[in-house]
């Protein structure tokens, strides 16, 4: 029988998938407000050059490294899906079920792989080689995102366990998190830094980066629901509903530390609330995202004092924000999870259940798994490229600016 698609559904996730890859610019707005004025579009251009590179290894292996005999339980897919094969108008796999054409939920796919490598960009800011970069990325999103979106999103040995992870907790933020942590230990800090001040240039474009995230992470998350219905409006509201508590948290304590509720650090609670609700969005209701976004709003800014306590350059708090945020989310989870929200939820959340642990255990060891895989082998590839073709931009190109020692342009004449 022939497969017809929902057009409801299909609808929303085209929609859907057109607001996820807006996020990507979004996010070189938000991290290109935030650095030194010579080295801005150097961020805008890593961040756009992901939109390309990503994209055409999507298409040629890595969405069937992720999607590839997808239910196996296992460690990565395989080469069924290589360059697009049989990915068409058809239904795809029974494992998927769905109600749109399997090409599109490879488009939706894609753009969740297009910004993962992006959100690195954050941490080491100011000093990386666009050739390295590029070379980096590239591998990183076939050795790394690849198996693990099929141990999470693909039916393997994380999901089977039991693990959840509705638009990518694990599978985006602790991933991307875990990685930048690796990049910056084998590259260092920053030139002058913590000695120089380094403000934010361009704090305007901070906060529009911010709100285009926003309107695009309605994709990222009620989009995951492949569907427009009620898991759907449930993920909606909890992304507009974690993100705005998130905010309040990060300020009041931001305040009551400094004296000052700031702009960056609203731009900033409002990003880790949404870090945090991401693996929840599809499975908690009632006030379960606002108790989430305001804990993970104190958590994160908090987290900001890691990098001074171990003495590490995370350029612009990738690690607080997405790495700590993305560890909260997926925690909570197992405290919150509703099966009442989601059918999907076998073993609900211990506020829930008054007790039960099974999630929250499965919480734990997959964020751990996901954390320590990309770490080591982020590490292992940031090492061999830093000692081959050069990963740190040498001392001169950091000191002229990367805009024009890399790319020989400026953003702003005099």
């Amino acid at each position: 029988m022939e497969f017809v698609p929902d057009s409801g559904n299909t609808a929303w996730v085209l929609i859907s998938t057109a607001l996820v890859l807006f996020m990507t610019p979004g996010l070189a707005f938000f991290y290109g407000g935030m650095v030194r004025g010579k080295n801005v579009l150097a961020m805008l251009m890593q961040n756009f050059f992901a939109m390309g590179l990503i994209a055409v290894l999507w298409a040629a292996i890595v969405f069937s490294l992720a999607f590839g005999d997808a239910g196996n339980a296992g460690f990565v897919g395989n080469l069924d899906f290589a360059f697009l094969k049989d990915v068409d108008l058809g239904a795809g796999p029974d494992f998927f079920a769905l109600s749109i054409p399997f090409v599109l939920f490879a488009a939706y796919q894609m753009t969740f792989a297009i910004i993962t490598p992006a959100l690195i960009t954050g941490a080491t800011a100011d000093r990386l080689k666009f050739a390295g970069y590029a070379v980096f990325i590239g591998l990183w999103v076939i050795l790394v995102y690849g198996p693990v979106a099929h141990m999470v999103f693909g039916g393997g040995w994380l999901s089977d366990m039991g693990a959840l992870d509705f638009a990518g907790g694990a599978v985006v933020h602790i991933n991307a998190g875990a990685a930048a942590l690796a990049v910056i230990l084998v590259v260092g800090k920053r030139r002058g830094y913590p000695h120089e001040p380094m403000p934010p240039h361009n704090l305007p474009f901070t906060m529009l980066g911010t709100g285009m995230l926003w309107f695009g992470w309605a994709g990222f998350n009620a989009g995951s629901a492949l569907a427009a219905n009620g898991v759907a409006a449930q993920a909606l509201m909890n992304t507009i509903l974690a993100p705005a508590a998130a905010m309040l948290g990060w300020l009041i304590v931001e305040k009551l530390r400094s004296g000052h509720a700031t702009s960056l650090g609203a731009a900033s609670g409002a990003v880790a609330g949404m870090v945090a609700i991401t693996p929840c969005a599809g499975f908690v209701g009632g006030m379960a995202p606002i108790y989430i976004g305001f804990a993970t709003g104190i958590i994160c800014y908090l987290a900001l004092g890691l990098k001074k306590a171990f003495g590490f350059d995370d350029s612009l708090d990738v690690i607080a924000v997405h790495l700590v945020g993305g560890l909260v989310g997926s925690i909570l989870l197992g405290f919150f999870a509703d099966p009442t929200i989601n059918s999907l939820v076998a073993n609900p959340g211990v506020l829930i259940t008054d007790g039960g642990t099974d999630l929250l255990m499965d919480q734990i060891v997959a964020s751990a798994v996901t954390l320590g895989y990309s770490f080591v082998v982020s590490l292992g590839l940031a090492a061999i490229i830093e000692k081959t073709i050069g990963l740190r931009a040498s001392d001169d190109q950091q000191d002229q600016g990367l805009d024009l020692s890399l790319h020989a342009e400026t953003a702003y004449s005099n």
